[in-house]
């Protein structure tokens, strides 16, 4: 794609060539070369990045790749009358709506100023296009209604420039203006979760060497979410280095929460933040907690096997909603408790079976490992001692070679008898169902999460200043808010209309982009067609209706009739 803009072509001796290709000339840049050892020449790597200006041959149109080699070029800020004569506004319009609702517009107008539009533009590509990189903005806003004053088209160097002039303190005042409005009166659950993403960028204080969720050492940061499970919106955020664990960071978390107002909230909280220092550290708070054990740990080992057999036919301790049966036993947690826990105990047919058969898998596989390093000079993990008795061949010089393992047969039983059971932990009462209710909450903080690294363009990032990525991550934040409202609109009108294919977030938006308006010959945009059935159905659930629409649209034809006009004022002028 050519900027419909010109620069001056580079000179570069030896480096910058014009090519004629079907009657146009383009500029290619030699970046590198090879050497062919074989045929003992040098092969060059070159790539286009400009075609040349017709009416002025020293100029040329550049694309993304003159910047990517000539960075220290600046590209001119595009016209605001430079815009495609159709325009996609269907998915603009209900960020528009969420905007509005949320009073964001005036909360980043107070934080970022006069550019809180290009803002707010940012956050519509991020949702819209699925992309957070910076080079691809002016193609989204060329063929996009844009909350920038005037409408103005910004090049990729101009928002580059303005992610580095947001401050740390802008995402601080806006996390703290969106927490004031909250209710802190109402006690809520709080659904706390952390996920990691690579990132390609350069000199970054929160880049580090950690362990990716794929267990794979990695260049990657941390980022962790609270979501109010409640009123099923996030509230706040943290990014911290890459090598601080989960379990560490969890009371900094609580600290912010504090110095937010929130008083009367429960945590929820998967296995990964399971530790008696962080049970301790709410109980010092005054915050509750529901909390998934962390794996079959003696204590909870033994309450299984006390209740085995007494709840997991029982039709009365069946709970529906997730086709498992439990039952909840009051204990101490730690020997230094002051108050028993509350232990949900579950079990699920379908967990047992699936668990069995992986357990009998990996056993067959160490037999099958075993047997193939038979007579090696090998050392074998834990895991293997603890299925099976190991025997060793030591020689007189110290020597020695693993020979055979023999299963361990009471060890494997009792595993395979806890297959299909998993504990829930609560600081307060309440009964199996509503603890496992409460906790599978935490499927929308999940979903949010896929959201943010699928649909966001966020599983990596790409800035190469410490300013261009926390601006990012707090755009990417905001962004989240208003994608979690739409995907929280249209799965409650599934839930009364039953579901549909189109319903999901992605295939909204792509259908919602549809709906397009055109500008004819006098210069004044008009939607180009009706709406669809599913364009209407899927707009109900924002509570937009025909007269909505109408009056949005017309808002918008006479916006950008304005815009056009002082366009064309400023060329010709």
């Amino acid at each position: 794609m050519f900027m419909d803009f010109t620069v001056p072509v580079p000179v570069e001796k030896g480096k910058v060539f014009i090519k004629k290709v079907r009657g146009f000339r383009y500029v290619h840049y030699q970046y590198d070369s090879v050497y062919d050892p074989v045929k003992k020449y040098s092969n060059p790597k070159r790539t286009t990045i400009g075609k040349i200006d017709e009416k002025n041959p020293s100029r040329m149109f550049p694309n993304p790749n003159y910047y990517k080699f000539f960075p220290e070029e600046q590209l001119p800020e595009l016209s605001s009358s430079g815009r495609s004569s159709c325009l996609k506004v269907g998915s603009y319009i209900i960020i528009k709506k969420i905007i509005h609702e949320y009073l964001l517009q005036p909360m980043i107008h107070d934080i970022i100023g006069k550019k809180y539009g290009l803002f707010l533009d940012l956050m519509a590509y991020a949702i819209i296009c699925e992309n957070n990189a910076g080079q691809y903005y002016p193609d989204y806003a060329y063929n996009h209604p844009l909350f920038t004053e005037g409408m103005k088209i910004y090049s990729d160097a101009s928002v580059s420039d303005f992610l580095r002039s947001i401050t740390v303190g802008d995402s601080v005042s806006f996390l703290n203006a969106w927490n004031e409005k909250q209710d802190h009166r109402e006690k809520i659950y709080i659904s706390y979760d952390s996920t990691n993403k690579k990132s390609q960028a350069g000199d970054i204080d929160c880049i580090e060497v950690g362990h990716s969720k794929s267990g794979i050492p990695d260049t990657i940061f941390n980022y962790s979410i609270a979501y109010d499970r409640n009123n099923r919106v996030p509230l706040f955020y943290e990014q911290y280095p890459g090598s601080i664990t989960d379990i560490t960071q969890l009371q900094q978390m609580i600290e912010k929460a504090k110095s937010f107002g929130y008083r009367n909230v429960g945590f929820i909280l998967d296995r990964g933040y399971f530790c008696k220092e962080n049970i301790h550290y709410m109980d010092d708070n005054g915050y509750s907690f529901i909390i998934m054990m962390k794996g079959m740990k003696s204590l909870v080992k033994e309450i299984v096997k006390e209740v085995s057999g007494t709840f997991e036919k029982t039709w009365s301790d069946r709970i529906r909603e997730y086709s498992v049966n439990g039952m909840t036993v009051e204990r101490k947690l730690f020997p230094s408790d002051e108050k028993n826990r509350y232990f949900h105990i579950y079990y699920s047919d379908y967990k047992a079976a699936s668990e069995k058969d992986d357990l009998a898998q990996m056993l067959d596989q160490m037999e099958d490992w075993m047997k193939d390093h038979q007579g090696e000079d090998v050392e074998l993990s834990k895991t293997y001692s603890y299925y099976y008795d190991l025997v060793y061949w030591h020689g007189k010089k110290g020597e020695q070679k693993f020979m055979y393992g023999i299963p361990r047969e009471a060890v494997i039983e009792e595993n395979l008898g806890l297959c299909g059971y998993f504990v829930i932990i609560t600081s307060e009462k309440m009964t199996a169902s509503e603890a496992l209710l409460l906790y599978k909450s935490r499927d929308d903080s999940e979903k949010l999460f896929r959201g943010d690294k699928s649909y966001l363009g966020n599983r990596s990032n790409r800035t190469y200043s410490s300013e261009s990525f926390r601006s990012k991550i707090f755009i990417e934040f905001a962004a989240l808010i208003v994608r979690n409202k739409i995907y929280t609109s249209l799965t409650e009108k599934m839930k009364e209309d039953g579901k549909k294919n189109y319903m999901t977030v992605p295939a909204a938006i792509r259908e919602l982009e549809k709906i397009e308006m055109i500008r004819y010959g006098n210069g004044v945009y008009k939607l180009d067609h009706a709406l669809s059935k599913t364009q209407k159905h899927i707009l109900s659930a924002f509570d937009i209706d025909a007269n909505y629409m109408k009056k949005e649209l017309g808002s918008l034809s006479i916006e950008l009739e304005a815009v056009e006009k002082n366009g064309k004022k400023s060329d010709n002028d």
